[in-house]
């Protein structure tokens, strides 16, 4: 079924939007309608929000992820030009791989074919060298780290939940299995939908750093308490439903096992022994809690070095990173039928699967998402990964999806054809 896009109604293009054609936070003071701030909101307005999310620490707390002293790992470049690749979006409008990074507001976007950098590109406010906030590819960091605890049988999946986080027992995860937290299949009152002001997801946000606190304000103002308050509805096991809180949770659960902090669990786990660029960093919430369902900014070629990790069942720089049981579950995906009732639309016979989304296309492609269009696209078959961080007026990705992804399976093609 064709699915409509919602170019039409964008408020303005890419390049009208251009942060830096724009001029926001130039000068010193920058001139007060040029001027971005947490406290406002307006950090999270369009088109502020297209500088803000290449600048997060400069908005809010933040905790640095330890790159470590050793050197960074090579990415080996053999350049090509692949903007010119052809698609047609869901809607039926044909476009080129150069469009859709326009179209869909695109500040960096890597590209992997066999382990070689083939094309990078930098818009707006990004840089090679600048972290851009992942939102809810952060998710899938977590999901990987608690992967490698279960395989160090410091997590068992079918365990409760309550026996890492007992102070969860009167919430809505008291009766729930950590493997149900896993692929988001608790039933749960909490909401997350980002048009919506009573919307559950902007309680999270402010408990997690990420909104204000408004006056008279009296909800939770950091993540546990926000975890603890949750309600349950419905049984937990039966269907997928996507909501941070289970992210969050599975975080909670990743420091018990660990004893370490999120951010020194990814430096000492990943990103250390992946040879990262740069550090990475976490925003935090107002008791130095990261955000592990949604506060991790990388750099665009850091993104793409754990997308050829996994690409290659957890190996890369070298050693074996992640245990390749871990990303061989991943990549076989969840139950589809615990899917289906979600009603994605742009992702028919979709899974979720530890925190990532799993296509069971014809290519076995699966995938890292964040909203306003952050990204890691992995085929398998056309050994293929794709790192892509944007910043879309509107937060769902099915703004973005009936473009990109048709421009993705595209280029797979057109690579493994030699192209």
């Amino acid at each position: 079924m064709p699915v409509a896009t919602a170019a039409s109604q964008l408020p303005a293009s890419a390049v009208e939007t251009d942060p830096e054609t724009l001029g926001w936070m130039r000068g010193f003071p920058p001139s007060p309608d040029r001027t971005i701030t947490f406290q406002d909101g307006s950090f999270r307005s369009f088109p502020e929000l297209r500088w803000a999310w290449s600048n997060i620490r400069q908005l809010v707390p933040t905790v640095n992820v330890w790159r470590g002293a050793g050197p960074a790992s090579m990415l080996p470049r053999e350049d090509h030009d692949i903007g010119a690749v052809a698609s047609t979006t869901m809607d039926g409008r044909p476009m080129t791989f150069a469009q859709m990074l326009e179209e869909t507001y695109t500040d960096g976007i890597a590209v992997l074919h066999r382990g070689k950098l083939i094309y990078e590109r930098y818009f707006g406010a990004l840089k090679p060298h600048k972290p851009h906030i992942g939102m809810s590819v952060t998710k899938s960091f977590t999901g990987v780290l608690a992967g490698i605890l279960v395989a160090e049988g410091r997590i068992n999946p079918q365990a409760p939940v309550t026996d890492y986080v007992p102070e969860l027992k009167a919430s809505a995860f008291g009766d729930a299995r950590v493997h149900e937290v896993m692929d988001m299949t608790t039933g749960l009152a909490y909401t997350e939908i980002y048009t919506d002001k009573n919307s559950d997801v902007w309680g999270l946000r402010r408990a997690n750093g990420m909104a204000p606190i408004p006056p008279g304000y009296d909800g939770p103002t950091n993540i546990f308490d926000f975890l603890i308050a949750q309600r349950k509805q419905g049984e937990h096991g039966k269907a997928f439903a996507y909501k941070t809180v289970n992210t969050d949770v599975l975080a909670w659960i990743n420091r018990r096992a660990s004893g370490m902090t999120l951010s020194d669990l990814l430096s000492e786990r990943i990103w250390q022994p992946m040879g990262a660029e740069e550090d990475a960093y976490y925003h935090v919430d107002r008791i130095g809690t990261e955000s592990g369902g949604g506060g991790l900014s990388t750099t665009l070629r850091d993104l793409a070095r754990f997308g050829e990790t996994m690409r290659n069942h957890g190996r890369f720089n070298g050693r074996q990173i992640v245990p390749s049981t871990v990303v061989e579950d991943i990549a076989r995906g969840g139950d589809p039928e615990k899917f289906k009732p979600a009603g994605y639309i742009t992702l028919p016979g979709a899974s979720y699967r530890n925190q990532w989304w799993v296509t069971h296309n014809a290519h076995g492609a699966y995938m890292a998402r964040g909203v306003y269009g952050q990204g890691i696209y992995i085929d398998p078959k056309a050994e293929m990964v794709i790192a892509r961080y944007a910043s879309h007026p509107m937060a769902g990705n099915a703004a973005n999806d009936p473009v990109t992804l048709p421009a993705y399976m595209a280029l797979a093609k057109a690579l493994m054809a030699g192209g």
